[in-house]
C-alpha cells in the first residue's frame, strides 16, 4: 500500500500541481469577478488618484483615473481568459484535422499544406493582428482572431508528427487492411492518440494569446476603453513610471504569473501525457 502511495504521488509532477493551481486561481478570480468586485471597474475616485495600496479602501491602490485596481485586475482575468479560448480555440479546431490529414496523406496536398505552413510561421503574429486591425478595425475579438489564425501553422505541424507516429502502428495498419476508409481511421484511432499533443499545445498557446493581448492592448489594438484587461492597465498607465510604478507592477505581475502558470501546465502536461517521458 505504501509503494503504490509513493508510485502515485510522484506521477503528480510540481511543475504540473504549481502551474495548475495557478490557472485554477485565475479561473476561480474570474468567475468571482462576475458577482463581485471590491469597486465598479468603471468608479472613478477623483479624490485618490495614483493612490497607494490600502488607501481610501483600494486594497492594491488605484490608478491615474482613481479607478480601484484589485477591481481592474479582477475583471481583467475574465479577458484573459476570453482571449484564449478564442485565440486558442480557432487555432485548435482548424489546425488539428488538418494536422491529421497532412499525417495520413502525406504526398500531394498535404505537401503543399505543409509549405503553406511554413510560409505562416515565417510571418509575425502581431503583423498579422496589425493587418486585421486595419482592415477591419481595432478590437479585442479581431485582434485575438489574428492571433488564432497565426497559431494554426503551431498545431498543424504538432498533430502531423503524432499522426504519422500513429499510423506506422500495428492496429492503424490492421484497420485499413480491414477497408476501414480514412476518416473512420483518423475519428477512431488518430485523433484520440493524439489529444495528448493537442491539450500540451492548447496549454502553450494559450501562455502566447496572453502576451499577445497584453502587447496590442498596450499598444492601443486590443481591449478598449471600457474593457478590463490587464495589457490596457499598462497602456493606460504608463505615464505613472516615473511617480507611481507600482500601478503597473499590479497588472505586470499578473500577466507573468498567468504566463508562467500556463507554461508550467503545459510541461506538466507534456511530462504526464507523453508515454516517451514517463519513466523519467
Amino acid at each position: 500500500m505504501t509503494d503504490r502511495k509513493i508510485e502515485r504521488g510522484q506521477r503528480l509532477s510540481p511543475t504540473l500541481l504549481i502551474g495548475g493551481t495557478i490557472v485554477a486561481a485565475i479561473v476561480l478570480v474570474a468567475v468571482v469577478s462576475f458577482f463581485w468586485t471590491p469597486w465598479s471597474t468603471i468608479h472613478t475616485d477623483v479624490n485618490y488618484p495614483a493612490a497607494g495600496p490600502g488607501t481610501a479602501g483600494h486594497f492594491l491602490g488605484t490608478d491615474t483615473r482613481g479607478r480601484d485596481i484589485a477591481s481592474l485586475l479582477m475583471a481583467g482575468s475574465r479577458t484573459t481568459l476570453y482571449v484564449g479560448i478564442l485565440a486558442v480555440g480557432i487555432a485548435a479546431v482548424i489546425g488539428t484535422p488538418l494536422g491529421i490529414l497532412a499525417g495520413m496523406v502525406r504526398r500531394g496536398p498535404a505537401e503543399l499544406l505543409m509549405r503553406v505552413t511554413d510560409l505562416m510561421l515565417a510571418f509575425p503574429a502581431l503583423l498579422l493582428a496589425l493587418v486585421f486591425a486595419t482592415i477591419w478595425g481595432s478590437s479585442l475579438t479581431t485582434a485575438m482572431t489574428a492571433i488564432g489564425v497565426a497559431s494554426i501553422p503551431s498545431f498543424i505541424r504538432v498533430v502531423r508528427s503524432g499522426t504519422v507516429v500513429v499510423m506506422t502502428t500495428d492496429y492503424v495498419q490492421a484497420a485499413r487492411v480491414a477497408g476501414r476508409r480514412r476518416f473512420a481511421i483518423a475519428a477512431r484511432h488518430v485523433l484520440p492518440n493524439v489529444m495528448g499533443l493537442v491539450i500540451v499545445q492548447v496549454s502553450v498557446s494559450y501562455a502566447i494569446a496572453i502576451l499577445a493581448e497584453a502587447a496590442l492592448s498596450y499598444l492601443g489594438l486590443g481591449a478598449g476603453p471600457t474593457t478590463a484587461s490587464w495589457g490596457r492597465m499598462l497602456y493606460e498607465n504608463s505615464a505613472a513610471l516615473t511617480y507611481a510604478p507600482v500601478i503597473l507592477i499590479w497588472p505586470g505581475l499578473a500577466i507573468a504569473l498567468a504566463v508562467l502558470g500556463f507554461n508550467l501546465l503545459g510541461d506538466g502536461l507534456r511530462d504526464r501525457l507523453d508515454p516517451r517521458l514517463a519513466g523519467r
